[in-house]
This record gives C-alpha cells, structure tokens and sequence, in this order.
C-alpha cells in the first residue's frame, strides 16, 4: 500500500464521486493529497476563475512543498444537442472542463518540472466516441483527450508525463445529474448499464485504482495514454 510513497497530490473536484475515490486511493498508497473542489475540500476553487485556479495551486504547492501529481478531475456534465446549446452554456462548459485544464497545467508547470511529474486528466469514453444529446461535453472531453497527449510531448523533455483516463459510465452524482436531465431516467440508467459488457456500472473505485497505477512509477514508461476503464463499452464498438 505505498505505491504512492512520497507523492505531492492536486486533485480537483475530489470531494465527491471519482474525484473522492482518487484521493482515498492516493492517501491509502501514501501520497499527501490536498483537494480542490467548489463545494468542499482542502481549498475552495471555483475552476474557471484564472486567479482561483492560481491561489489553488499556490496553496497545495506551499501545504505540500511541491507537486509530483496533478489531478484534473472537476468538470460539469450538459445535455443537448449542439443547436440547443446557448452561447453561455456553451462558454461555462468550455471554460469548466477544458480551459481550466490549461490554466491549473500552466500555473503547476514549474512544481511539475521540479519533480518530474505527472498530469492526470478525467476523459471520457465519449470522448474518444461521440454521443448523441452531449455536444458541448464530447467536445470538452475529446479536448481533454488530446490535451493529455499534447502535454505528454511537450514535457517529455522536462521528465513530465500526462495520461488520460477515460471511465464509461459511473455510479457518480454527476450521473445522476445527466440521468435527471432525460425524459426516462430509469429508461436511460438501463441503456447505459447495457452498453457495458461487464454487466454494471463502474464505480468510482475501478476509475481511482486506474489513476493509482498511472500515478505510481510503475507507469514511468507510459505517457500520452488515453486509458479506457469502461467495463468493455468501446471494445464492441
């Protein structure tokens, strides 16, 4: 259980669903985590604020002494087709799932060269395959896909890696959010638990044990990943 010995952790969005799982899987595996949520945590961040995201960072890096982990986990989900979509809700979800990714990357950037460190970064399975009613955040997570390899070559050269982790549906309040948008949530519930091969929903805990091991230095040879922990959704399709 010390396979994050020594580790300096940022999470964001940890203080419910995947995000918490991450940060009780990273403390039980040693690392120091300091989270960063809206609703709770270490410190109070609301992510699509430059300056908060600034202060967050500051905060962990000072509490820590340093970041060898960054974990950009916080998004919000959005239901509608693109030509439903206003341009506000459009910009928040934009502003909230993808440029706060470059705003916490680029604030950490010198923690992380320090350290030789790793980015950590929440996709999706629709952000490798689209779905239908989901515009804005297929984009945002296709996005946060290609950023991951993006900052993988760019830091290749500082010892910094970043890989992706892209969970099929999960047994999260966010679900939950998504599922009390449809008309049928129940209806919808047992259509995405069916597109999974394994039978269930994912819980938070399957998507943090993947986060621990791209965490740890057993990974130290993988970077630029996309990591589908799906239950087998996109192996059919």
């Amino acid at each position: 259980m010390n396979r994050l010995a020594g580790k300096r952790a940022l999470i964001t969005g940890g203080a419910s669903g995947i995000g918490a799982a991450i940060a009780e899987r990273f403390s039980e595996e040693g690392a120091r985590c300091i989270v960063a949520d809206l609703d709770g945590g270490d410190v109070v961040c609301d992510i699509r604020s430059g300056s908060a995201v600034t202060a967050a960072v500051a905060f962990a890096a000072t509490a820590l002494g340093g970041l060898d982990l960054l974990v950009l986990n916080a998004a919000r989900p959005c239901v509608g087709a693109l030509w439903e979509l206003a341009d506000d809700v459009w910009d928040d979800v934009i502003a909230t799932n993808l440029t706060s990714a470059h705003r916490f990357v680029r604030a950490a950037w010198p923690h992380l060269v320090a350290a030789k460190g790793t980015v950590l970064l929440t996709g999706s399975v629709v952000g490798l395959d689209g779905s239908a009613n989901q515009a804005a955040y297929c984009a945002t997570k296709a996005g946060i896909v290609m950023l991951a390899k993006t900052i993988a070559l760019d830091g290749a050269p500082y010892g910094v890696r970043a890989n992706c982790i892209c969970p099929g549906f999960t047994e999260t309040p966010m679900l939950e959010a998504f599922l009390a948008g449809q008309d049928d949530p129940d209806a919808v519930r047992a259509y995405a638990t069916a597109l999974h091969p394994a039978g269930r929903l994912g819980s938070p805990r399957d998507v943090a044990d993947a986060f621990v091991y791209l965490g740890s230095d057993e990974a130290a040879w993988v970077t630029g990943v996309a990591l589908p922990v799906d239950g087998g959704l996109l192996a059919g399709i």
